[in-house]
């Protein structure tokens, strides 16, 4: 196997690690954009991104629901 080989697999395996990553423990992204013409605010656009696996939000729901050592 060639070093560039070596190198690509290397890399998918860390992707693939990282994918894992953000699906078990979650990610959130917020971004604005605005678009503006001679300092006139012409589109604003407000992003959220949550990125998680449906397990991992049913998990912490879960926990936000129902707190160890929370009186039923």
């Amino acid at each position: 196997m060639s070093t560039r080989d070596e190198h690509e697999l290397k890399y998918q395996v860390t992707l693939v690690e990282l994918v894992d990553r953000v699906l078990n423990k979650g990610v959130v992204l917020t971004g604005d954009i605005t678009l503006s013409v001679a300092n006139v605010d012409l589109v604003y656009v407000g992003l959220r991104l949550l990125l998680s696996s449906v397990a991992t939000l049913e998990e912490q729901r879960d926990r936000e629901l129902h707190p160890v050592g929370a009186q039923p």
